[in-house]
Protein backbone atom coordinates (compact mmCIF):
# COMPACT_ATOMS: atom_id res chain seq x y z
CA UNK A 1 0.00 0.00 0.00
CA UNK A 2 1.23 2.84 -0.69
CA UNK A 3 1.27 5.65 1.72
CA UNK A 4 2.72 9.76 2.43
CA UNK A 5 6.39 10.40 2.47
CA UNK A 6 7.37 12.57 5.53
CA UNK A 7 10.32 14.68 4.97
CA UNK A 8 13.53 15.75 6.96
CA UNK A 9 14.14 19.29 5.68
CA UNK A 10 18.03 20.34 5.11
CA UNK A 11 18.77 23.62 6.28
CA UNK A 12 21.05 26.43 4.27
CA UNK A 13 23.15 29.08 6.34
CA UNK A 14 23.22 31.98 4.69
CA UNK A 15 24.30 35.86 4.88
CA UNK A 16 20.58 37.18 4.75
CA UNK A 17 19.56 34.58 7.51
CA UNK A 18 18.00 34.77 10.85
CA UNK A 19 16.43 32.28 13.35
CA UNK A 20 12.28 32.81 12.30
CA UNK A 21 12.58 29.02 11.00
CA UNK A 22 13.46 27.75 14.64
CA UNK A 23 10.93 30.55 15.80
CA UNK A 24 8.23 29.97 13.61
CA UNK A 25 8.15 26.10 13.21
CA UNK A 26 10.14 24.86 15.69
CA UNK A 27 13.10 23.89 13.54
CA UNK A 28 16.09 23.28 14.89
CA UNK A 29 18.49 25.20 12.83
CA UNK A 30 22.07 25.09 12.38
CA UNK A 31 22.83 28.88 13.58
CA UNK A 32 21.12 32.06 14.09
CA UNK A 33 22.18 32.94 10.42
CA UNK A 34 19.55 29.83 8.20
CA UNK A 35 18.67 30.95 5.58
CA UNK A 36 16.85 28.64 3.99
CA UNK A 37 15.01 25.24 4.69
CA UNK A 38 14.94 22.69 1.74
CA UNK A 39 11.83 21.14 2.94
CA UNK A 40 11.22 19.01 -0.43
CA UNK A 41 14.77 18.33 -2.35
CA UNK A 42 15.87 15.94 -4.15
CA UNK A 43 18.78 17.81 -5.67
CA UNK A 44 22.55 17.15 -5.56
CA UNK A 45 23.30 20.11 -3.42
CA UNK A 46 21.01 18.69 -0.76
CA UNK A 47 18.22 15.88 -0.90
CA UNK A 48 15.62 15.38 1.95
CA UNK A 49 15.67 12.51 4.24
CA UNK A 50 12.60 10.05 4.03
CA UNK A 51 11.34 9.98 7.93
CA UNK A 52 8.48 7.20 8.01
CA UNK A 53 7.71 3.56 6.67
CA UNK A 54 9.57 1.53 4.83
CA UNK A 55 11.58 3.88 2.86
CA UNK A 56 12.69 6.00 6.00
CA UNK A 57 16.16 7.02 6.11
CA UNK A 58 16.54 6.60 2.02
CA UNK A 59 16.92 10.16 0.10
CA UNK A 60 13.73 11.39 -2.25
CA UNK A 61 16.83 11.45 -4.89
CA UNK A 62 17.02 7.83 -4.05
CA UNK A 63 12.98 6.98 -3.96
CA UNK A 64 12.66 8.93 -7.15
CA UNK A 65 15.09 6.47 -8.78
CA UNK A 66 14.34 3.50 -7.11
CA UNK A 67 10.30 3.39 -6.84
CA UNK A 68 8.91 5.25 -10.21
CA UNK A 69 5.70 3.69 -9.13
CA UNK A 70 5.18 5.87 -6.08
CA UNK A 71 5.26 8.83 -8.36
CA UNK A 72 2.66 7.19 -11.13
CA UNK A 73 5.78 6.21 -13.13
CA UNK A 74 7.55 9.95 -14.41
CA UNK A 75 9.47 9.92 -17.21
CA UNK A 76 11.60 12.97 -16.46
CA UNK A 77 15.62 11.80 -15.28
CA UNK A 78 15.23 14.13 -12.26
CA UNK A 79 12.84 14.87 -9.89
CA UNK A 80 11.44 18.46 -11.05
CA UNK A 81 10.63 20.65 -8.18
CA UNK A 82 12.01 22.14 -5.14
CA UNK A 83 10.04 23.28 -1.91
CA UNK A 84 11.74 25.90 0.36
CA UNK A 85 10.46 27.68 3.21
CA UNK A 86 13.43 31.34 3.54
CA UNK A 87 13.77 33.47 6.07
CA UNK A 88 14.90 36.95 4.74
CA UNK A 89 15.90 38.49 7.98
CA UNK A 90 17.99 40.89 5.17
CA UNK A 91 17.47 41.53 1.90
CA UNK A 92 18.26 38.92 -0.73
CA UNK A 93 20.92 40.06 -3.57
CA UNK A 94 18.74 41.35 -6.64
CA UNK A 95 19.02 38.34 -8.89
CA UNK A 96 17.98 36.32 -12.35
CA UNK A 97 17.31 32.86 -13.06
CA UNK A 98 17.57 31.38 -16.90
CA UNK A 99 15.35 29.06 -18.30
CA UNK A 100 15.51 25.94 -19.13
CA UNK A 101 16.97 26.12 -22.68
CA UNK A 102 20.03 29.02 -21.56
CA UNK A 103 20.83 26.40 -17.70
CA UNK A 104 21.12 23.19 -20.39
CA UNK A 105 23.43 25.34 -22.64
CA UNK A 106 25.55 27.22 -20.13
CA UNK A 107 25.35 25.10 -16.84
CA UNK A 108 26.11 21.81 -17.49
CA UNK A 109 22.28 20.64 -18.44
CA UNK A 110 20.93 21.74 -15.26
CA UNK A 111 17.11 22.76 -15.52
CA UNK A 112 16.28 27.09 -15.80
CA UNK A 113 14.14 28.52 -12.73
CA UNK A 114 10.37 29.46 -12.97
CA UNK A 115 9.24 29.86 -9.39
CA UNK A 116 6.79 31.23 -7.02
CA UNK A 117 6.22 32.94 -4.01
CA UNK A 118 3.79 32.27 -0.60
CA UNK A 119 4.13 35.22 1.74
CA UNK A 120 3.93 33.40 5.41
CA UNK A 121 4.81 36.19 6.93
CA UNK A 122 6.55 39.27 6.65
CA UNK A 123 7.10 42.94 8.56
CA UNK A 124 4.85 45.67 8.73
CA UNK A 125 5.82 47.66 5.51
CA UNK A 126 7.27 45.13 3.78
CA UNK A 127 8.22 44.83 0.54
CA UNK A 128 9.94 43.07 -2.68
CA UNK A 129 11.78 43.62 -5.68
CA UNK A 130 10.03 42.12 -8.83
CA UNK A 131 11.10 43.33 -11.96
CA UNK A 132 13.01 46.89 -13.71
CA UNK A 133 12.00 49.98 -15.41
CA UNK A 134 14.49 49.58 -18.07
CA UNK A 135 12.97 49.85 -21.24
CA UNK A 136 16.04 48.63 -23.33
CA UNK A 137 19.06 46.52 -22.77
CA UNK A 138 21.34 49.73 -23.22
CA UNK A 139 19.26 51.20 -20.40
CA UNK A 140 19.77 48.31 -18.09
CA UNK A 141 23.42 48.48 -18.54
CA UNK A 142 23.52 51.93 -17.90
CA UNK A 143 21.41 51.93 -14.65
CA UNK A 144 23.39 49.05 -13.15
CA UNK A 145 26.75 50.95 -14.20
CA UNK A 146 25.94 54.09 -12.43
CA UNK A 147 24.95 52.41 -9.80
CA UNK A 148 20.87 54.37 -10.14
CA UNK A 149 19.39 50.98 -8.38
CA UNK A 150 16.45 53.20 -7.05
CA UNK A 151 15.65 53.90 -11.15
CA UNK A 152 16.17 50.21 -12.25
CA UNK A 153 14.54 48.52 -9.64
CA UNK A 154 10.12 47.81 -9.22
CA UNK A 155 9.28 47.48 -5.56
CA UNK A 156 6.45 45.95 -4.77
CA UNK A 157 4.55 46.13 -0.68
CA UNK A 158 3.48 42.91 0.37
CA UNK A 159 1.49 41.77 2.93
CA UNK A 160 0.98 38.21 4.55
CA UNK A 161 -0.87 35.54 2.11
CA UNK A 162 -0.32 37.37 -1.24
CA UNK A 163 1.09 34.93 -4.11
CA UNK A 164 3.61 35.95 -6.53
CA UNK A 165 4.61 34.04 -9.77
CA UNK A 166 8.46 34.79 -10.54
CA UNK A 167 9.17 33.26 -14.01
CA UNK A 168 12.62 32.71 -15.47
CA UNK A 169 14.41 36.23 -16.68
CA UNK A 170 12.28 37.92 -13.99
CA UNK A 171 14.59 40.54 -12.04
CA UNK A 172 13.49 39.86 -8.31
CA UNK A 173 14.64 40.04 -4.54
CA UNK A 174 12.74 39.20 -1.45
CA UNK A 175 13.70 41.83 1.51
CA UNK A 176 13.81 42.31 4.88
CA UNK A 177 11.87 40.78 7.30
CA UNK A 178 9.68 38.18 5.20
CA UNK A 179 9.28 34.75 6.03
CA UNK A 180 8.22 32.69 2.02
CA UNK A 181 7.18 29.39 0.83
CA UNK A 182 8.79 29.01 -2.46
CA UNK A 183 7.89 25.88 -5.15
CA UNK A 184 10.38 26.08 -7.70
CA UNK A 185 11.83 24.27 -10.75
CA UNK A 186 14.44 22.15 -9.50
CA UNK A 187 17.06 23.95 -9.72
CA UNK A 188 20.52 26.23 -7.63
CA UNK A 189 21.35 28.63 -10.55
CA UNK A 190 20.97 32.37 -9.52
CA UNK A 191 23.04 35.11 -11.49
CA UNK A 192 23.36 37.54 -8.74
CA UNK A 193 22.90 41.53 -10.20
CA UNK A 194 23.46 43.42 -7.03
CA UNK A 195 24.14 42.30 -3.17
CA UNK A 196 24.48 45.35 -1.30
CA UNK A 197 28.09 45.57 -1.11
CA UNK A 198 28.20 43.52 1.29
CA UNK A 199 30.88 41.31 2.92
CA UNK A 200 30.71 37.82 4.00
CA UNK A 201 32.01 36.66 7.40
CA UNK A 202 35.63 36.33 5.64
CA UNK A 203 35.40 40.08 4.65
CA UNK A 204 34.72 39.00 0.85
CA UNK A 205 32.31 40.01 -1.10
CA UNK A 206 30.14 37.71 -3.12
CA UNK A 207 30.16 36.87 -6.44
CA UNK A 208 28.33 38.91 -9.45
CA UNK A 209 27.04 37.44 -12.67
CA UNK A 210 26.61 40.83 -14.68
CA UNK A 211 27.31 39.29 -18.12
CA UNK A 212 24.94 35.69 -17.37
CA UNK A 213 22.27 38.20 -16.15
CA UNK A 214 22.18 40.50 -19.12
CA UNK A 215 21.90 37.67 -21.22
CA UNK A 216 18.59 36.50 -19.52
CA UNK A 217 17.11 38.99 -17.92
CA UNK A 218 13.61 40.32 -19.57
CA UNK A 219 13.91 43.10 -20.85
CA UNK A 220 11.42 45.25 -20.78
CA UNK A 221 9.97 43.34 -17.55
CA UNK A 222 6.92 41.94 -18.33
CA UNK A 223 4.22 41.40 -15.43
CA UNK A 224 3.39 37.38 -14.81
CA UNK A 225 0.46 37.97 -12.16
CA UNK A 226 -2.24 35.02 -11.97
CA UNK A 227 -5.40 35.97 -11.12
CA UNK A 228 -6.32 33.61 -8.14
CA UNK A 229 -9.79 31.48 -7.84
CA UNK A 230 -11.44 30.04 -5.29
CA UNK A 231 -13.90 26.92 -4.36
CA UNK A 232 -15.32 26.09 -1.23
CA UNK A 233 -16.04 22.21 -0.69
CA UNK A 234 -17.52 21.09 2.57
CA UNK A 235 -14.94 21.98 5.32
CA UNK A 236 -12.22 23.59 2.86
CA UNK A 237 -11.75 26.70 1.01
CA UNK A 238 -9.14 25.78 -1.74
CA UNK A 239 -7.49 28.65 -3.86
CA UNK A 240 -5.79 27.99 -6.95
CA UNK A 241 -2.57 30.52 -7.25
CA UNK A 242 -1.42 28.95 -10.99
CA UNK A 243 -0.98 26.73 -13.45
CA UNK A 244 1.92 27.21 -15.16
CA UNK A 245 4.58 25.25 -17.58
CA UNK A 246 6.18 23.82 -14.73
CA UNK A 247 3.63 23.16 -11.58
CA UNK A 248 0.14 24.27 -10.01
CA UNK A 249 0.23 25.58 -6.88
CA UNK A 250 -3.04 25.80 -4.37
CA UNK A 251 -3.91 26.27 -0.88
CA UNK A 252 -6.24 24.64 1.20
CA UNK A 253 -7.72 26.15 4.16
CA UNK A 254 -9.48 22.99 6.89
CA UNK A 255 -11.25 23.29 9.72
CA UNK A 256 -13.43 19.80 9.72
CA UNK A 257 -12.73 16.87 7.69
CA UNK A 258 -12.91 17.65 4.21
CA UNK A 259 -12.83 14.56 1.55
CA UNK A 260 -10.77 14.52 -1.48
CA UNK A 261 -10.75 12.89 -4.37
CA UNK A 262 -7.87 10.27 -6.15
CA UNK A 263 -5.79 11.87 -7.80
CA UNK A 264 -3.39 11.26 -10.59
CA UNK A 265 -0.32 12.76 -10.21
CA UNK A 266 1.77 12.97 -6.66
CA UNK A 267 1.54 16.17 -4.14
CA UNK A 268 3.65 17.81 -2.36
CA UNK A 269 1.91 19.28 0.52
CA UNK A 270 3.39 22.14 3.42
CA UNK A 271 1.78 23.12 6.32
CA UNK A 272 2.27 26.46 7.34
CA UNK A 273 -0.44 26.36 9.59
CA UNK A 274 -2.47 24.39 12.28
CA UNK A 275 -2.37 20.55 12.35
CA UNK A 276 -4.45 17.87 11.11
CA UNK A 277 -4.59 14.41 10.31
CA UNK A 278 -4.66 12.90 7.04
CA UNK A 279 -6.79 9.52 6.44
CA UNK A 280 -6.51 7.25 3.50
CA UNK A 281 -8.14 3.30 3.85
CA UNK A 282 -8.21 3.60 7.29
CA UNK A 283 -4.81 4.85 8.46
CA UNK A 284 -3.78 7.66 9.65
CA UNK A 285 -0.68 10.15 9.29
CA UNK A 286 -0.55 13.35 11.52
CA UNK A 287 1.08 16.51 10.02
CA UNK A 288 1.67 19.41 11.95
CA UNK A 289 2.72 23.18 11.74
CA UNK A 290 6.15 22.74 9.62
CA UNK A 291 5.69 19.02 8.03
CA UNK A 292 6.12 18.30 4.67
CA UNK A 293 5.16 15.19 2.70
CA UNK A 294 4.56 13.87 -0.53
CA UNK A 295 1.21 11.97 -1.29
CA UNK A 296 1.76 9.41 -3.84
CA UNK A 297 -0.04 9.46 -7.25
CA UNK A 298 -2.75 7.13 -7.37
CA UNK A 299 -3.57 7.67 -3.13
CA UNK A 300 -7.20 7.29 -3.39
CA UNK A 301 -9.74 9.17 -1.62
CA UNK A 302 -8.23 10.82 1.68
CA UNK A 303 -9.38 13.21 4.37
CA UNK A 304 -7.58 15.85 6.09
CA UNK A 305 -8.93 16.60 9.74
CA UNK A 306 -8.63 19.49 11.74
CA UNK A 307 -7.67 22.97 11.20
CA UNK A 308 -4.55 23.94 8.85
CA UNK A 309 -3.39 25.90 6.26
CA UNK A 310 -1.86 23.64 3.75
CA UNK A 311 0.45 25.12 -0.07
CA UNK A 312 -0.16 21.80 -2.10
CA UNK A 313 1.54 21.82 -5.72
CA UNK A 314 1.86 19.70 -8.32
CA UNK A 315 4.25 19.45 -11.50
CA UNK A 316 3.08 20.14 -14.97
Amino acid sequence: MKHPLFLEPIFKERIWGGTALRDRFGYSIPSEKTGECWAVSAHANGSSTIQNGRLAGKTLDQVWKECPEFFGFPQRSVFPLLVKVLDANMDLSVQVHPDDDYAIVHENGDLGKTECWYIIDCKEGAELILGHHAGTKEEFKQLIESGDWNGLLRRINIKPGDFFYVPSGTLHALCEGTLVLEIQQNSDTTYRVYDYERCNDHGQKRDLHIEKAMEVVNIPHTDSEPIPSVKEIKDAVITSYVQSDYFSVYKWNVSGKPVFPSHQTYLLGSVVEGSGIIENNGVQYECKKGSHFILPAHFGEFSIEGTCELIIAHPS
